[in-house]
């Protein structure tokens, strides 16, 4: 499933952050999922189980009423092997820097990406901003995306090859086959004439 979650999907792993009470010198925050936690957001990603999943984040005040989150995510998946169907486990550990700005701020960095594009051909564009919905930004949804984001799709036990069972093909079996035999019938019923 490996995705991050859609706005109208409950947030399993909470932990909000209001903007107005984060310091001038920052915030450090570790986060580590509870078992609840770990098998709501399991049963969302479509995976047996995960099994650990902690967080740590650094949220830095920038200009302009921005805010930089730097952080990982580091996560104990289990899953099941896509070759040999035994359940395995997956390590995750993934970084995350993210830049976080007043909504209206994003929406209008939007506008102005759109217009600038308006005919021509796309440019390189930093990533926007996240929006800052409702003076809040939830570390833990920030977490859970990158860990779901992060889940191989496919995952394969060490030393797992998927080998296709090749059977040697009889000359006679092929799409042309029928027409040989009708071919054949016909040269036969010509020569008994």
């Amino acid at each position: 499933m490996s995705r991050p979650l859609a706005a109208t999907e409950p947030d399993p792993w909470r932990a909000p952050v209001t903007v107005a009470h984060i310091p001038d010198t920052g915030l450090h925050r570790e986060l580590d999922a509870s078992a609840a936690e770990r098998q709501a957001m399991a049963g969302l990603a479509g995976v047996h189980d995960i099994l650990s999943a902690q967080a740590t984040f650094d949220v830095v005040p920038k200009s302009g009423g921005r805010l930089q989150v730097t952080g990982r995510v580091r996560a104990r998946v289990g899953q099941t092997c896509v070759v040999t169907l035994d359940p395995i486990e997956s390590e995750i550990d993934e970084e995350i820097d993210l830049t976080f700005a007043p909504e209206a701020k994003t929406r209008r960095l939007e506008d102005l990406i759109e217009e600038g594009q308006d005919g021509e051909e796309p440019t390189e564009v930093a990533d926007p901003a996240e929006a800052i919905v409702n003076g809040i930004i939830d570390l833990g949804r920030i977490a859970t995306d990158a860990l779901f984001l992060a889940i191989d799709p496919y995952p394969r036990k060490p030393g797992a090859v998927f080998e296709a069972e090749v059977t040697a093909l009889d000359p006679k079996d092929h799409p042309f086959a029928a027409l040989e035999a009708l071919q054949g019938n016909k040269q036969g019923k010509k020569k008994d004439k």
